[in-house]
């Protein structure tokens, strides 16, 4: 038979480096001999006989393969093919496979590239990636990949026994790959196999990759996000309807590998009771293991419900190869780590915490990448997500790579990205690490190791943008959710909304805070008297931005010792000293974030590799500090006067911020639209006051509400016994005042009760 395609075009399939194999590949329209017939040709490695199943008639029409013994092709002068098959021998076995090059229908359209290439395709994973889908009624999966600048792109998998000759994908707009697998289904193990034009092969996961092999393997796993029930509906939509900078936000950070592990005496099982492709971990006591996302839902919600926290919020949880990244070197932006389990377990753990009223926040690190050959790093041959020059592409210090903010197509992956874990997994906020990092040219770079911008400054104007598309469309698409930037300069305006030129974040960390109180409290108490201004100089910033108060997994590590041992004395005192300090950051404006292991007071540093120090709660002390932090998360949120007016001015006001030879402190914080307020004294000595006289804004009596050295928590039980009586004694510029016992190393907190002070003005007594 004479071939009816040029050998070239069939040596460039043979020798898999063809940018277009529809073109030669599959069935196509052709004339002999002034005649319309069909053609069809397969590229069938390892075959050795192969046919033409007829959709109709199921007969089976042989190919000749005359050129080259795995390139087969045969005539067919019929009126439609469609849905034919290929009947193949290999290696003394029978296959029949759907031919891929006969499904033309393009998942990713015109269309799609173009929003693409603008960086405004909001939902561009489900066009990129690997979706099951249905064309022509045959169900399969699209696979579908940005590649640009490669010379050719194939698709390794399991199913073609890694062989990147058999699945050669079809370069359309945008630089987009795209190939239709007949009769694969959800499971399937792939890779992308790239090379560029000087022949040289990289083998990549997806980066739209929903799922990746459990490390140290590499591969994506065809996963179907839309499967499972969602029963959080009633969360949703409560959500969708409130201001969530005034409601009380109590955030609880932890890493869910190093929170708790389970023995191997204990295997982990599925919904069907099958095994778990959970991973052991080496550094552990032999066989220690993860726990699953479904286990730790039946742990850590009901401890979370006990502590009071309304908040968790994860170190980042999509997919990177090494335990000790912490997960701040992400490789699959779009893979759920598969350490835990499947998609499909973190959506249910997800879901009971919501049902359960607790809200998920994840870290997401859109600031850097790792090196992994795996990865996106060089990803088609060319310096593709990342900068090709070092002095804007490389952070040296972390050894790995910066996004190039300003390329179209890495923003938009970038910004879908953000969007994709809200959209698909129904988390409530995102926390945004190393903004920084973005922000500045010339961060962690010494002169002339970075470039300016265009106007000869150090700001990264690409990033910025980018930072503030993502969180105008997080609100635009989310209301109610949180944006929070871990940002440590005075970048301004950053978490001002886009349209007055801020970068949308709702709440920013306040780092110089942390530093401040950290700072003043590891000074032995008698120096603290010359340092008042570490206590009160937060408050002239307090409201420039929305503040979260927070004390992160990055002050317990890398020689910084945990809580209690940055705190001075004996033991009694590094308690009373934790107490004072968390009642005093519950009290200040801002929304709050503390570590695991902070709520019972470890002593070791944080340990990737370990536990929490669990078995710290058998002893008295420890056990009265969660006791502490039960009641003080339960106080927190049942005082509107303490998180609804966390960012305006109203809300706080200093009876006494000067009173630094006592170390002391008292101020007021109000509730919004209404008379509510609440009286704090913090005594930050060991040294008790009696007769402290406090000035206060009503008359009445006040109810002692919290005190952080109650017996129940382990401390002296000094205070006012339930509460004192104001004085007509004019005091710190007010009419009335409280004659107050401040118990040492104390916080002490008051509210007015309308109920018992009415009672006493109409029986005569005030």
């Amino acid at each position: 038979m004479a071939l009816t395609t040029a050998p070239e075009q069939i040596d460039r399939i043979v020798g898999n480096y063809h940018h277009n194999p529809f073109d030669v590949l599959g069935p196509h329209r052709i004339q002999i001999d002034g005649k319309d017939v069909w053609t069809v040709r397969a590229y069938l490695p390892k075959a050795e006989s192969a046919w033409v199943i007829m959709p109709d008639s199921r007969q089976a029409v042989s190919m000749t393969n005359e050129h080259h013994g795995d390139f087969f092709e045969c005539i067919l002068d019929v009126d439609d093919l469609a849905s034919y098959q290929l009947r193949y021998e290999a290696d003394g076995h029978e296959h029949v496979i759907y031919d891929p090059y006969a499904f033309r229908s393009p998942l990713v359209t015109e269309y799609d590239a173009h929003l693409f290439g603008e960086g405004n395709h909001h939902r561009i994973y489900e066009k990129l990636g690997a979706h099951p889908t249905t064309i022509d009624d045959v169900t399969g999966i699209y696979f579908a990949v940005w590649a640009p600048n490669a010379r050719n792109v194939s698709i390794l998998g399991d199913f073609n026994d890694w062989d990147g000759r058999q699945h050669q994908m079809n370069i359309g707009h945008g630089g987009i790959w795209g190939l239709f697998i007949p009769e694969l289904t959800v499971g399937a193990h792939y890779k992308y196999e790239i090379k560029n034009h000087e022949g040289h092969i990289y083998e990549k996961s997806d980066p739209y990759g929903f799922q990746q092999e459990v490390r140290p393997k590499t591969a994506s796993i065809v996963a179907d996000l839309n499967s499972y029930g969602w029963q959080d509906d009633a969360w949703m939509e409560q959500r969708r309807h409130q201001e969530p900078l005034s409601q009380p936000i109590s955030v609880y950070e932890l890493h869910l590998g190093s929170w708790m592990h389970e023995s191997s005496n204990n295997p982990a099982l599925q919904p069907d009771g099958t095994e778990s492709p959970v991973v052991t971990v080496a550094d552990l006591k032999p066989g220690a293991r993860f726990l699953t996302y479904r286990e730790l839902a039946d742990r850590l919600i009901p401890y979370i419900k006990e502590l009071g926290f309304t908040h968790i919020e994860l170190l980042p949880i999509a997919e990177h190869p090494f335990d000790g990244s912490w997960g701040y070197q992400v490789t699959g932006y779009y893979a759920a780590t598969s350490r835990y389990g499947s998609p499909e377990d973190l959506m249910y753990f997800i879901d009971q915490c919501h049902q359960n009223g607790i809200g998920v926040l994840v870290d997401w690190v859109p600031g850097h990448f790792p090196k992994d050959g795996h990865g996106l790093a060089f990803f088609d041959g060319t310096h593709l997500y990342e900068h090709a020059d070092p002095r804007k592409g490389e952070h040296k210090e972390w050894g790995t790579l910066v996004f190039n903010y300003g390329r179209n197509e890495v923003r938009n992956f970038l910004v879908a990205n953000a969007l994709f874990w809200f959209d698909k997994y129904h988390i409530d906020g995102i926390r945004v690490d190393a903004v920084a990092s973005m922000l500045y040219l010339d961060y962690n770079r010494k002169s002339g190791e970075w470039v300016a911008n265009e106007y000869g400054g150090r700001e990264n104007i690409e990033a910025a943008d980018c930072l503030r598309q993502t969180n105008h469309l997080l609100f635009s698409y989310y209301p109610g959710i949180l944006s929070i930037a871990e940002e440590s300069t005075s970048w301004p305006m950053v978490s001002w909304p886009t349209y007055v030129g801020g970068l949308g974040f709702n709440l920013k960390w306040n780092m110089g805070w942390m530093h401040d109180m950290l700072d003043y409290f590891s000074m032995d108490p008698w120096f603290r008297q010359f340092h008042q201004n570490n206590v009160t100089f937060s408050i002239w910033y307090a409201f420039s931005e929305n503040f979260m108060l927070a004390l992160s997994h990055d002050e317990v590590v890398h020689g910084k010792s945990n809580m209690i041992g940055k705190m001075p004395g004996d033991e009694w005192q590094k308690h009373a000293n934790m107490r004072c300090l968390y009642t005093y950051m519950f009290m200040h404006p801002g929304k709050k974030t503390l570590f695991m292991g902070m709520e019972f007071g470890q002593w070791s540093e944080w340990n990737v590799w370990g536990d929490l120090e669990w078995h710290l709660l058998q002893y008295q002390p420890h056990k009265e500090l969660k006791a502490f932090f039960e009641q003080l998360n339960t106080t927190y949120r049942s005082e509107p006067a303490l998180y609804t007016q966390d960012f305006d001015q109203q809300g706080f006001e200093w009876i006494d911020c000067s009173d630094n030879r006592h170390s002391v402190v008292a101020f007021i914080r109000r509730a919004k639209d209404s008379d509510e307020f609440i009286v704090v004294v913090c005594n930050f000595t060991p040294q008790p006051h009696s007769h402290y006289r406090v000035g206060v804004p009503a008359k009445g009596y006040y109810r002692e509400v919290f005190n952080s050295d109650a017996r129940e928590f382990g401390g002296s039980n000094m205070g006012n016994l339930g509460g004192k009586w104001s004085e007509d004694w004019a005091y710190h510029n007010r009419a009335y005042s409280l004659d107050l016992t401040l118990p040492p190393l104390a916080t002490v907190v008051f509210k007015l009760d309308p109920a018992r002070t009415s009672s006493a003005a109409l029986s005569g007594f005030v």
